[in-house]
């Protein structure tokens, strides 16, 4: 993913202005943390996440040279999967999964990150195709935030791993607003390492986001969803 001042020179992205230097600097924090680590900035993945944001932004992060795009609203995801299929974008869907859509989001998303219940992982499993999945941990005592408790998550992986067609990747989860980040991904590389007692080769975690995302590579994030960073404030959902 890392190009530089290149990009932003290259004219890609002209149509929307600063999107280009707004990629470069967040790459340049992920290299800075990655070294600050004493890992690889290679070996991270960075989804854009561009909820709310036109399709035309999608094509100008493609010609950027982003091949991984994140959505968390279902229908605004199909619209722009439908408009950009011509670009071999890999869709990630980082949003709450509905039990009742999960069939069909598992139809375009190649990876879902926000998977916490039987009935998501029996939907996804249903299709004739094979999904790569994270297993949300919830960090709070809140249940709507979404995701299981840490003591919860061997039971689903055992699931998950019975269930055809599922590819666990490894757990994702999002820090608790106002909270200590670096000490919320903490508690997630742990879980991570309970969780590969379970499910040896799932040893991914997705987490980071536009304001935490330094914070979760120095714990160990092979995957960050970074939203407003890169793309700029969200237009009105309208």
């Amino acid at each position: 993913m890392m190009r530089g001042p290149a990009a932003a020179a290259s004219g890609a992205g002209a149509s929307f202005p600063g999107l280009a230097e707004r990629l470069s600097l967040v790459e340049s924090e992920i290299q800075e943390a990655a070294r600050e680590a004493g890992r690889h900035a290679e070996d991270i993945t960075t989804i854009v996440v561009t909820k709310f944001q036109p399709p035309g932004m999608v094509r100008a992060l493609a010609q950027l040279g982003i091949t991984n795009m994140g959505e968390s609203r279902h229908q605004e995801a199909l619209g722009k999967v439908a408009q950009l299929s011509d670009l071999g974008i890999t869709w990630h869907f980082v949003g709450q999964v509905q039990g009742k859509k999960a069939r069909q989001i598992a139809s375009y998303a190649r990876v879902i990150h926000s998977v916490d219940r039987v009935s998501v992982l029996d939907a996804i499993g249903s299709t004739e195709r094979s999904t790569s999945v994270f297993l949300q941990l919830n960090l709070t005592d809140d249940p709507a935030r979404g995701g299981v408790q840490f003591e919860d998550l061997p039971a689903l992986a055992e699931y998950a791993l019975s269930t055809p067609g599922i590819d666990v990747r490894g757990v994702m989860a999002v820090a608790p607003l106002g909270g200590d980040a670096r000490g919320a991904f903490a508690q997630v590389a742990q879980a991570s390492k309970r969780l590969q007692s379970v499910a040896p080769e799932a040893t991914e975690i997705s987490a980071g986001m536009s304001g935490d995302f330094r914070e979760a590579i120095l714990e160990g994030a092979t995957h960050l969803r970074i939203g407003t960073a890169i793309t700029g404030n969200r237009p009105s959902a309208g």
